[in-house]
């Protein structure tokens, strides 16, 4: 093994192994410091959802590590996949343009439980996050849409990597013992992406597996178990298992300039509890939506989009029109351009039963149709564009020329407080306990000892 040349793992093993915390730019800490916000009100928000209760039911094994919005502890790896599938539930968190994939799911559970686990402070929790999350952006830049393209969700497979490495660092691994965490995590990931056919729940479900991937196999390493080494860039590594063959992975974005490059600060936070791509034509129905008097006098709305986006977004068009589940209405943008313009929001109110069976949404987003613009930039650039035609004749156009939220239109920090406390007020928290859990995130990365979450009480 020492004759061949030192693979992608190491190289970027070898730059987490020597990463001081205090070479961590500020745009990058004040970035996570959002993502933690966000990320914990999303926890909390699910707390009452049936797919958390299902697993909380499932996985009872009792541990040190807290379960964020319900006074209860597990071991670290049940904490992780509860906790990630929690804030990835609503599809409400976070996401990095490109190939979309969503970090804090999977790197803010996995690094919480492993800290509480080892009774580790604030600072190696921030080292452990700021590493894993930079190593699932660079993944998601190898070969945008790759991955998608060939059946799997991003976040599930580079998420595994991300936690992985992130943990190995909080354990204090070896650079061997890391690149091998990495190596053991490309067998340990997984999700493909057939829930898009009816909404059920299995996408909830992959960052907070890929989040406990990187407990068991940065524990294994640690211990001694070999990983292969070339897991990203070998012939049975992870792009040529997990992606097309026919977009050709450079996997210089995983190595090139770390530490002078740094892809976490542009890390996007969602303003809709929706899709990513989904979030362009929902700015354009909130555009066009003083101008409507009347959606019953709507004739046909046509939207513009991206060819890649058409599998998962607008077909089978029959229930994208009509999706069977609030869930599966996340992915539908007819549904999605419907509740922008009849009720101008689309936060976790608006993505349940009772606005699923809400039959003028229903009636409206069945005359939403879509043609493919060869000319959108996507999965450069998330942009939308629709045009409303009115049963009189008049048309009406808008468009979203990029993500809100994302690098080109931040949300500012006032939004995203915005945000997590109505997501908290969502799960019914006193606003006595909203605020003890602010005051606990905000200083997260000075705190001594990470267990003082369970001083909050989420009854």
């Amino acid at each position: 093994m020492n004759n061949i040349e030192t693979s992608v793992a190491e190289k970027f093993s070898d730059w987490v192994h020597n990463l001081n915390i205090n070479d961590i730019p500020e745009e990058v800490v004040n970035k996570l410091q959002l993502i933690i916000i966000d990320s914990f009100g999303l926890m909390v928000s699910a707390k009452n959802e049936p797919y958390i209760k299902s697993l909380i039911n499932a996985l009872q094994e009792h541990g040190d590590c807290t379960l964020v919005g319900h006074n209860k502890k597990v071991n670290p790896f049940n904490a992780s996949i509860i906790n990630g599938t929690a804030i990835h539930g609503e599809d409400f968190d976070d996401t990095f343009e490109g190939t979309p994939v969503h970090v804090g799911s999977v790197m803010i559970p996995a690094i919480l439980s492993s800290a509480q686990a080892k009774n580790l402070d604030g600072q190696k929790f921030l080292k452990g996050l700021v590493v894993g999350s930079e190593l699932i952006c660079r993944l998601a830049l190898v070969a945008p849409t790759a991955v998608h393209r060939q059946g799997f969700h991003p976040t599930a497979i580079f998420g595994a990597f991300g936690s992985s490495i992130g943990v190995s660092s909080l354990l204090g691994n070896t650079i061997n013992e890391m690149s091998s965490g990495l190596g053991i995590a490309g067998s340990m990931a997984s999700g493909i992406i057939e829930y898009l056919a009816e909404g059920t729940s299995t996408k909830r479900l992959h960052p907070g597996w890929a989040a406990g991937c990187g407990w068991q196999s940065a524990n294994f390493a640690k211990s001694g178990f070999l990983g292969p080494r070339t897991v990203f860039e070998g012939q049975h590594g992870v792009f040529n298992s997990f992606a097309k063959n026919n977009i050709e992975p450079d996997f210089s974005h995983i190595t090139s300039d770390l530490g002078k490059r740094w892809e976490t600060k542009n890390l996007a936070l969602k303003p809709y509890a929706c899709g990513t791509m989904a979030q362009p034509f929902i700015d354009c129905a909130l555009k066009l939506k003083g101008k409507i008097g009347n959606v019953k006098d709507i004739d046909k709305i046509i939207a513009s989009v991206g060819e890649g986006t058409v599998h998962r977004l607008w077909e089978p068009l029959k229930e994208k029109q009509n999706p069977s589940t609030p869930y599966g209405a996340k992915f539908s943008v007819p549904y999605c351009i419907s509740i922008g313009l009849i009720n101008g929001s689309a936060g976790l109110n608006e993505f349940t039963e009772k606005y699923l069976k809400n039959l003028e949404v229903i009636k409206l987003a069945a005359k939403v149709n879509y043609e493919i613009n060869p000319k959108d930039e996507y999965p450069k650039n998330y942009s939308g564009k629709i045009k409303i035609i009115m049963k009189d004749g008049i048309t009406y156009s808008s468009s979203q020329e990029c993500l809100r939220g994302g690098r080109r239109d931040p949300l500012s920090r006032t939004e995203v407080i915005k945000k997590f406390e109505a997501n908290l007020k969502f799960a019914n928290v006193k606003s006595s306990e909203i605020e003890k859990l602010y005051n606990f995130i905000t200083n997260i990365f000075k705190s001594k000892n990470l267990n003082e979450l369970k001083e909050i009480n989420f009854n």
